[in-house]
């Protein structure tokens, strides 16, 4: 089995910031990318930021600027800065994987989430 761990959510004020990050460990084979994902109340769960093995980055719109997404292979784990954090990046964010077992199987992993609230 493969598992991702989230941590680092929490309640910040507006403009503050927070460092998520994301590990993954059980029977990986290699990591193809990995990233985050955010669901907001009320609200379908977007993609935010990912990154490939190669280093390839891709950033939602609204967070482009702001947030920045790295990885540590070594460690097969993802990070996600977020700075400048505004009310409306409030959401539950989720770590994904695409992932190789090692029976070299392609499948998506996602993380429990981890909550963060932006509020005065």
């Amino acid at each position: 089995q493969v598992q991702l761990v989230e941590s680092g959510g929490g309640l910040v004020q507006p403009g503050g910031s927070l460092r998520l990050s994301c590990a993954a460990s059980g029977s990986i084979f290699s990591i193809y990318a990995m990233g985050w994902y955010r669901q907001a109340p009320g609200k379908q769960r977007d993609l935010v930021a990912t990154i490939t093995d190669s280093g390839s980055t891709n950033y939602a719109d609204s967070v482009k600027g702001r947030f920045t997404i790295s990885r540590d292979n070594s460690k097969n784990t993802v990070y996600l800065q977020l700075n400048s954090l505004q009310p409306e990046d409030t959401a539950v964010y989720y770590c994904y994987a695409r992932i190789r077992t090692l029976t070299i199987t392609l499948t998506t992993y996602w993380g429990q989430g981890t909550q963060v609230t932006v509020s005065s």
